[in-house]
């Protein structure tokens, strides 16, 4: 369980919570941008990742992968962390305004639930697999792909520590 409590405007929340907080938000005009990945290493990219992020609308939104479902797409070693933990140092971000965690094989079902006005992935993700895009554009909303920082990957890191 996250030590950051669920707090107004942000702080890591139950899906529920999620949801009423974007329609909210969606309700009063503001747009809302949403983005998932791991975060288990929390590094330098991931920060500039989600500021990025940010910066396309006026609420940011990221989901975290399950400790489950990060085993499954990257191998038994991976998560380092605890997706709780996780998700609360993403939360402790500026940038971010709420964090919650999914435990699905991909994010479909979150977005599809809370309808983000904006769709946000690393320009590593070719467009055609980006995951939600259809929901996203069947809302008149956008999907931008931000440029992945050099140098900076969690797997590079794992190795770099073994070495």
């Amino acid at each position: 369980m996250s030590r950051l409590p669920e707090r107004e405007g942000g702080g890591v929340v139950s899906r529920e919570v999620c949801l009423a907080r974007v329609r909210a938000w969606q309700a009063a005009g503001r747009t809302v941008v949403f983005t998932n990945g791991v975060f288990d290493l929390l590094h330098a990219g991931h920060v500039r990742y989600l500021a990025a992020a940010k910066a396309e609308g006026d609420h940011l939104v990221v989901a975290i992968n399950t400790d489950d479902t990060v085993r499954a797409a990257k191998g038994p070693d991976r998560p380092v962390h605890p997706a709780a933990e996780r998700a609360e140092l993403v939360a402790a971000l500026r940038v971010v305004d709420l964090a919650v965690t999914f435990d699905e094989p991909t994010p479909a079902d979150i977005i599809a639930a809370l309808q983000p006005d904006v769709l946000v992935k690393g320009a590593d993700w070719p467009l055609d697999q980006v995951v939600g895009r259809e929901i996203v554009w069947a809302r008149g909303g956008r999907v931008v792909r931000v440029p992945t920082e050099q140098g900076h990957s969690t797997t590079g890191l794992i190795g770099k520590i073994r070495r």
